[in-house]
């Protein structure tokens, strides 16, 4: 059975148990539950558990069925943090499917029920952001494993969930005071992805497999240009990307007035009318197709699209110096699977 097929088994083991917790509570529960299933096990690429449990492994752990349901527990953590980013963002699609406000506003519209539909989807994406927060400690906890090792796993767990809320409220903060330089749009790459996607989860993995600080200085040298790399690729996929690999609408992140690497580029590099252009249309969110090309039309005439493209490579090349200068510490088969998933993370074939 493949990694992730051996992922998805563990979370839905893991989902069933705390389906029956709830729904003992009240059997009104049932959609309360059944919303997480769906979302968890309905996509996704499952990278941060494959990370983390490659990173157990490269540093000379075992496979074993705990370690895969322990890593499994950063899925947990990623849902909850896609839940109220959605929320967030106003988004109305996740992964092809309504995200969870628009899932539960759907439910209240359908159901008649009293109050405003858009706020009980508000309640109800909140909660369950927050109960999968709780389950991926759960989760991280009861899988099995010793208990010195996730003891040893925590600092890196903790550590990042903190960094990943702190780079989402300045991702927040960044939009609102209309700030693009690009040292923001490096730090919020930094800590909302290139930490919390790559480095952290390689990190916990080595935790967990009681691994010294030259295997994590390896970890961290490979982790934080590839995950600033994996960020960057995200941010062109949400304005350039296909809505049927993305899951999103087309241009969503121009709609969201997100301040990335790419507007940043795009700012320095613009003219007056171009930057007017920018100013006027970024974070609208009625904008309509003709100005979601406007906006492309922008980044691409600038340079801001090639100049992300080429910080990609030089990003991609680096983490793979990383790797190879890596080799006498860290297990071959693991080495071979991160030089795959470098390949997936950064142009996304998958």
């Amino acid at each position: 059975m493949e990694l992730n097929e051996r992922i998805d088994a563990a979370l839905s083991v893991f989902l069933d148990r705390q389906a029956a917790v709830i729904c003992d509570i009240d059997d009104r529960l049932g959609a309360y539950a059944d919303a997480v299933r769906d979302f968890v096990l309905g996509g996704g690429k499952r990278l941060r558990p494959a990370f983390a449990y490659w990173g157990a492994r490269g540093a000379g752990l075992a496979d074993s069925a705990a370690l895969v349901a322990c890593v499994s527990s950063l899925e947990l953590l990623q849902a909850s943090a896609l839940m109220h980013d959605d929320l967030i963002d106003g988004s109305d699609t996740r992964r092809g499917a309504p995200s969870i406000h628009r899932r539960f506003a759907s439910l209240h519209e359908r159901e008649g029920w009293s109050g405003r539909a858009e706020d009980f989807g508000t309640a109800a994406a909140i909660l369950l952001g927050d109960l999968c927060l709780a389950w991926s400690d759960e989760l991280l906890c009861s899988a099995g494993m010793p208990v010195e090792a996730v003891a040893a796993a925590r600092r890196d767990f903790d550590l990042m969930r903190t960094e990943v809320s702190a780079g989402q409220y300045l991702d927040v903060l960044s939009e609102v005071r209309r700030d693009v330089s690009e040292a923001t749009a490096a730090k919020v790459a930094r800590y909302k992805s290139a930490k919390y996607t790559i480095e952290r989860p390689l990190l916990v993995g080595a935790a967990l497999a009681g691994a010294g600080e030259r295997v994590r200085s390896h970890y961290s040298a490979i982790g934080l240009p590839l995950g600033e790399a994996f960020q960057l690729r995200d941010d062109v996929l949400g304005v350039f990307g296909d809505p049927a690999q993305t899951g999103k609408p087309a241009g969503d992140d121009l709609r969201e007035g997100k301040h990335t690497f790419l507007i940043a580029r795009a700012w320095a590099g613009a003219d007056a009318a171009q930057r007017s252009a920018l100013d006027a249309n970024l974070g609208d969110p009625d904008l309509d197709v003709a100005g979601v090309e406007r906006l492309r039309a922008v980044l691409l005439d600038t340079g801001a699209l090639a100049d992300t493209e080429r910080r990609i490579e030089s990003l991609a090349a680096e983490a793979e110096a990383a790797l190879e200068s890596s080799r006498p510490d860290v297990e071959p088969a693991a080495l071979e699977v991160f030089a795959g998933l470098l390949v997936k993370a950064v142009k996304r074939d998958f």
